[in-house]
């Protein structure tokens, strides 16, 4: 009997790199705008490259890039860079076709919500309210409540925990499989793949499930529940 659903948050409930990406050129555009002479494309590219190096929740991209373009950091650029990307992120953060109608018929079924993410716990919560899902969950856990990243089962132990149920009542959706589907398998917990986030080309993703679409975790936990 399944009595929780627990989700990750970026790339499942909301299309974290879509708005990463809209948010990133924004900010190129504006500072080239502002005089900047770098080619658009290349300084997007770099800008996710450092990302890459740095972490997706890095907040000073913007100044990293201006002191390697320029070899110091010009407050006027940066200025530029920074507003045109809040704008642009806020613009462009949404959440995925029919996840809030999922999540409304899953709490109408009684089950508890949770978050467990990867994200700093700032940066989480912002994005939660920005999509108005606050009121939503019953509890988000994210790194700095855990100390740990997945797929270190401890974040997903403490959810159990702290939802008051067993591993063999909970279902993980998530999109990452080395982390979301490997963490919460080592509990027990029934996974279930979020393709429709995949950023990564994967194949297997190892979980119990895969699926194209968030309404398709109605059928799965009403399938399990009737069995």
């Amino acid at each position: 009997m399944i009595k929780a659903v627990i989700f990750d948050l970026d790339n499942t409930l909301l299309d974290f790199m879509k708005m990463k990406r809209e948010a990133v050129r924004a900010g190129i555009g504006s500072m080239i705008e502002a005089g900047l002479e770098v080619d658009e494309d290349k300084s997007v590219e770099r800008i996710f490259k450092l990302y890459e190096e740095k972490g997706w929740e890095n907040q000073q991209i913007f100044d990293l890039f201006l002191e390697e373009t320029l070899g110091n950091v010009d407050a006027k650029y940066l200025a530029a860079g920074i507003v045109a990307y809040r704008r642009a992120r806020e613009a462009s953060l949404k959440v995925y076709p029919n996840v809030n109608q999922t999540l409304v018929a899953l709490g109408k079924m009684g089950l508890k919500l949770a978050i467990v993410s990867d994200a700093p716990r700032r940066e989480a919560w912002m994005r939660i309210f920005y999509l108005n899902l606050h009121h939503v969950f019953d509890i988000v856990l994210t790194f700095d409540d855990t100390g740990v990243r997945k797929p270190s089962p401890e974040p997903f132990k403490m959810a159990l925990d702290k939802l008051s149920v067993s591993a063999d009542e909970a279902i993980m959706i998530g999109d990452w499989p080395e982390r979301d589907v490997e963490g919460a398998k080592q509990l027990g917990i029934k996974t279930i793949y979020a393709r429709y986030g995949d950023t990564f080309g994967t194949v297997d993703s190892g979980a119990d499930w895969d699926i194209n679409d968030a309404s398709e975790i109605l059928d799965i936990v009403n399938d399990l529940n009737q069995t």
